[in-house]
């Protein structure tokens, strides 16, 4: 089997502009969060916060004058956070649905429509806005339902496109954008905000999502077969290093696949490590503002730093992953453990660790930064693990994987938030540690019951193939 080179073939085009993709449909997912902030008259934002005295205030503000043209809405402490979790209620419904139609109708179409949709209601927020915070509430779930499908019909692309010793890499390049996305998006949405007007968050992100679609759908087929301008030899390498792996049969074995213990494992660490990153992504500015009396608001750059470690992170870990599995004979399910051990205790560590540094954000902030770094080895780690149990059906497996995944999002900020009223340390400690002990869990959980090899349901006529 002779490998293609990488640069310019097919395959990597294809991670490209999923790379592209992911990094629209992140901006247009978290670019509300901030622009909320503007929506949002000032007085009515909050009941002011008890903050803790604990720690010495140090934020410098200085007043820029701003502009203050866009439209303000008087929404509660509640409604805004209706507003911020109507997406989660929309994206839990087309996980497995997803999955299911990347299977009978190709991945192609269905991340097309998913970012096309996404941007389409992106570009109606103001309108919806204007029109009352149900109509928004539903844009918003819309927006969810868009974006529900695109993992999925991602995950079902590259079981016809990756090859089994690349799939780190391929999928690592595509996902990472989820990851850049929120690192450019936030400091940009604040600026834009800030110096021109809310509304064009939407616009902006909205116009280069349609763009994108255009490319999209151009560019990139389903299989190497239906692929315009796929090198002859690259066809055959990415076709004969998947002849063993894909099933022929049209129908979808539900049972043995919900009685399969290596699913079940990924579902675990999937749901414990999407607790801990949704408990960060939206409560990390309350507890910087709240406990360490530090505006991360007014520091974008700090509020990115995170996700720009963590999509270095899975860029590396990704190379590392398959040149560990094609160069250094380390089995499949080995690597797999490996980086999900790494990347799911590493961060309980530093997120119990952020609870005891006292006033030091300095440290507050490299805590949470290696903390969410370390979490990018799961992209190498259960991340991509439906790959190698299942090819023909990991579309249908990250559907079923990501609705479980997708509750910590829905309900983890909301436990969170209820176990801070007082806003003390050791509140905050009590969250930090609930968050960590999930993370534990689901790794040792993973490491029991992982599996690397296809099962013997995943091929039609059951004939078994190690990798």
């Amino acid at each position: 089997l002779v490998s293609v080179p990488a640069c310019c073939s097919a395959r990597y085009n294809l991670a490209l502009l999923a790379f592209f993709g992911f990094f629209l449909l992140y901006a247009l997912r978290v670019n509300l969060s901030v622009a909320l902030v503007d929506m949002v008259e000032p007085n009515t934002s909050l009941a002011k916060n008890t903050t803790s005295n604990v720690c010495p205030e140090h934020s410098s503000t200085i007043n820029v004058p701003r502009n203050t043209t866009g439209e303000k809405y008087s929404w509660d402490a509640d409604t805004q956070g209706w507003i911020l979790g109507s997406f989660f209620y929309g994206y839990i419904i087309t996980q497995i649905p997803g999955g299911y139609l990347a299977s009978k109708i190709g991945g192609k179409l269905l991340l097309g429509f998913g970012v096309f949709s996404t941007s389409v209601f992106t570009l109606l927020t103001p309108l919806a806005a204007n029109l009352g915070v149900g109509y928004l509430i539903a844009v918003r779930a819309l927006e969810g339902l868009g974006e529900g499908v695109t993992f999925p019909a991602m995950h079902s692309m590259w079981s016809s496109w990756a090859p089994p010793l690349e799939r780190s890499k391929l999928l690592s390049i595509s996902y990472a954008g989820a990851q850049l996305g929120t690192v450019v998006s936030l400091p940009l949405s604040g600026l834009i905000c800030y110096y021109m007007n809310w509304v064009y968050v939407f616009y902006i992100f909205g116009a280069l999502g349609v763009l994108w679609f255009f490319f999209w759908m151009w560019l990139v087929s389903d299989t190497p077969e239906t692929h315009r301008s796929i090198s002859h030899a690259e066809k055959e390498y990415i076709l004969s290093s998947l002849k063993d792996q894909l099933s022929t049969q049209k129908s979808v074995p539900w049972r043995p696949m919900l009685e399969s213990l290596p699913l079940w494992a990924i579902v675990v660490a999937h749901f414990s490590y999407n607790w801990t990153f949704y408990t960060l992504l939206t409560l990390l500015p309350t507890y910087m503002k709240e406990i360490l009396r530090f505006d991360a608001q007014e520091n974008g750059f700090l509020s990115a730093l995170p996700y720009f470690g963590c999509w270095l992170c899975i860029i590396l870990s990704g190379q590392i992953a398959d040149y560990l599995r094609e160069k250094q004979n380390f089995s499949t399910v080995c690597v797999r453990k490996c980086f999900t051990l790494i990347g799911m205790i590493g961060p309980a560590v530093f997120l119990v660790a952020a609870g005891f540094i006292g006033c030091n954000y300095a440290l507050a902030v490299a805590f949470v930064t290696v903390s969410t770094t370390l979490g990018g080895f799961c992209t190498s780690g259960y991340s991509i693990n439906h790959l190698d149990i299942a090819p023909s059906y990991a579309g249908i497996l990250l559907g079923i994987t990501n609705s479980f995944a997708t509750i910590p999002g829905m309900v983890g900020p909301v436990i969170a938030k209820n176990l801070t009223h007082n806003n003390t340390v050791e509140e905050w400690q009590t969250v930090f540690y609930i968050a960590a002990s999930i993370n534990l869990f689901g790794a040792i959980f993973f490491a029991l019951f992982a599996s690397g090899e296809v099962q013997d349901w995943a091929v039609s006529g059951y004939h078994l193939h190690r990798n």
